[in-house]
């Protein structure tokens, strides 16, 4: 399918209004984008939409900022590529950076018990995702099993070694046991990308996967660490943007640049705000121990994560179409989802419940976020302002006693 060109700032406009208004996580962006770009301006038709948003769920990173850089090259070339990243990527990655300089001025009662009530909804969420994942992904015996598995596999071997093996060792049981349900294929849409160029990008993703850690260890550059780490999380996210946290839990906590509790604070405060989940690392990369951070570091931080993704797109536009009609390609990512399935329930018990927990109210608040979320289906903005009123209650509480 092709379509008339537009321009990048037609592109930036569009996605503007989508990056202050989209709420409600990568689902409800990609029904957003059909609603802006399919349904009022027409860019694409549905059938092509489809196609599009199955190439971003098959590939890592961040599926919705995925979709939305690939409409932007589509409708405006590389130009409108950039625009449509920034123009639906700045609006939250702003008001997180701004939290980031706030939330050192939250302290006492109520500062402390709207940092906790932030902790505690992050439970909610990444539970919702663990509980709506799992419905989609693992629903038969198959991949449940390979599900658990990733668990195993995660809590056994520590660190992002486990999260690779994982994901690893589903994709190979997929490709053994889930070859019995070939998906229809619909139309292609029609990229202007060469081959070439699209090779090359394939191969600059792996060569920075491999080379960035060398260098970032024999260079002794912390700038060059904070994008190799960033840059590493953000070429093993399968399944939708709360699959980052653990990854990211892993590189950052895990090198003592950010506190857990800082940490889980942010991930609560990125429900809160339109667009891209991913944008909760400029939070991270404005708070990190040591330098760069500030906005440096939020630069850093949110170039490196979406960077992969990215690559690996464009990169594989080309292609898409012969490989993705081949059956053991679809087995092979029904094997790895169900592993992403698994490391985010292994995540959801640590570090997130652990770290957020701490007593039966807290249990409590948490519970009752997750019933808002699933059964009464209020907006997650909503839930987090609830949860962090509700955290300066508990406090309240704590300090009266």
């Amino acid at each position: 399918m092709r379509t008339e060109q537009g321009s990048a700032g037609e592109v930036f406009t569009a996605f503007l209004k989508l990056g202050l208004t989209s709420f409600g996580g990568p689902i409800a962006h990609l029904g957003y984008f059909r609603d802006e770009l399919v349904t009022r301006r027409k860019w694409i038709d549905d059938k092509a939409y489809g196609d599009l948003v199955a190439l971003c769920q098959f590939l890592p990173g961040p599926a919705s900022s995925q979709v939305g850089f690939a409409l932007g090259l589509f409708r405006g070339g590389a130009l409108g590529a950039l625009a449509a990243w920034a123009a639906f990527t700045l609006p939250s990655a702003i008001l997180l950076i701004c939290f980031a300089y706030g939330a050192a001025f939250l302290s006492g009662m109520i500062g402390d018990g709207v940092i906790a009530g932030l902790k505690l909804v992050a439970v909610a969420i990444v539970a919702q995702a663990v509980w709506g994942m799992a419905r989609t992904l693992t629903p038969d015996r198959t991949r449940a099993s390979i599900a658990l598995g990733a668990v195993l596999i995660v809590i056994f071997v520590a660190g992002s070694a486990g999260q690779v093996v994982a994901i690893l060792a589903g994709a190979a049981c997929g490709m053994l046991l889930c070859r019995d349900r070939p998906q229809a294929i619909s139309h292609h849409i029609e990229f202007k990308v060469p081959r070439t160029v699209g090779a090359l990008l394939i191969v600059l993703f792996l060569v920075l996967l491999v080379i960035l850690p060398i260098l970032a260890a024999s260079a002794l550059l912390q700038g060059l660490a904070v994008f190799d780490a960033f840059y590493r999380a953000g070429s093993l996210v399968f399944g939708g943007g709360h699959v980052v946290l653990p990854l990211l839990e892993t590189e950052i906590v895990g090198n003592g640049w950010v506190s857990r509790n800082d940490f889980l604070a942010g991930y609560g405060a990125a429900q809160a705000v339109p667009g891209p989940l991913f944008t909760f690392v400029g939070y991270l990369g404005a708070i990190l121990g040591p330098q760069p951070h500030g906005v440096a570091g939020a630069a850093i931080a949110l170039v490196a994560i979406f960077l992969p993704g990215f690559l690996l797109l464009v990169g594989v536009l080309p292609f898409w179409d012969s490989f993705r009609k081949r059956p053991g390609a679809q087995a092979l990512m029904r094997g790895a989802n169900a592993a992403v399935v698994g490391i985010l329930g292994a995540a959801l018990y640590n570090p997130v419940f652990v770290g957020a927990v701490n007593g039966p109210y807290d249990f409590a608040l948490a519970l009752s976020c997750f019933v808002l979320l699933t059964a009464w289906k209020t907006p997650p903005w909503i839930v987090v302002l609830v949860a962090a009123a509700g955290g300066v209650a508990l406090n309240a509480i704590t300090y009266s006693s």
